[in-house]
């Protein structure tokens, strides 16, 4: 197991979309292994394969509630609306309020290749989002809330 390289805002690779892994072989095992030793290391609560330069569609979320390896995953179902603050290891220092979904539930390959069904609330659900918007070019950034966004569901709490 290895610590990767987090590649950072300015790096074109974060904006391209990844492809479908067809296949869990050695390469994604150590691939899920290295992401979460770097996760980790970075104090972070999600990485996406993107941000460590592979454009597969893979990703690790830690919450604090144990880790999930997700591969190929999807969100099937999402409710409600939360308005917080949110930060990417991919860049470090930046934090913008976004509005996600409070409720969301995940389909993904773990590692073993079997389909799971995970659900989040909260932080989790917010990780979900966002690890998954990496997958697809996106950057937490481009979900900015804007001020009056953030009056009206920050009243709603």
């Amino acid at each position: 197991m290895a610590i990767r390289n987090i590649r950072k805002e300015n790096d074109e690779i974060l904006r391209k979309k990844s492809r479908e892994v067809t296949e869990i072989n050695g390469r994604i095992l150590t691939l899920l292994d290295d992401m979460a030793d770097t996760m980790y290391a970075s104090d972070g609560v999600g990485l996406a394969a993107v941000q460590v330069g592979v454009l597969r569609n893979v990703v690790i979320i830690d919450v604090g509630d144990g880790l999930l390896e997700l591969i190929n995953p999807e969100i099937i179902e999402s409710e409600g609306v939360q308005c917080e603050l949110e930060g990417c290891l991919s860049l470090p220092g930046k934090q913008f309020y976004t509005i996600r979904p409070a409720y969301v539930k995940v389909k993904a390959l773990n590692r073993d290749g079997k389909w799971c069904v995970y659900k989040g609330e909260g932080l989790k659900a917010r990780a979900f989002c966002h690890e998954l918007d990496h997958l697809k070019g996106t950057l937490f950034i481009d979900k900015t809330a804007t001020q009056d966004e953030i009056e009206k569901y920050k009243k709603e709490d």
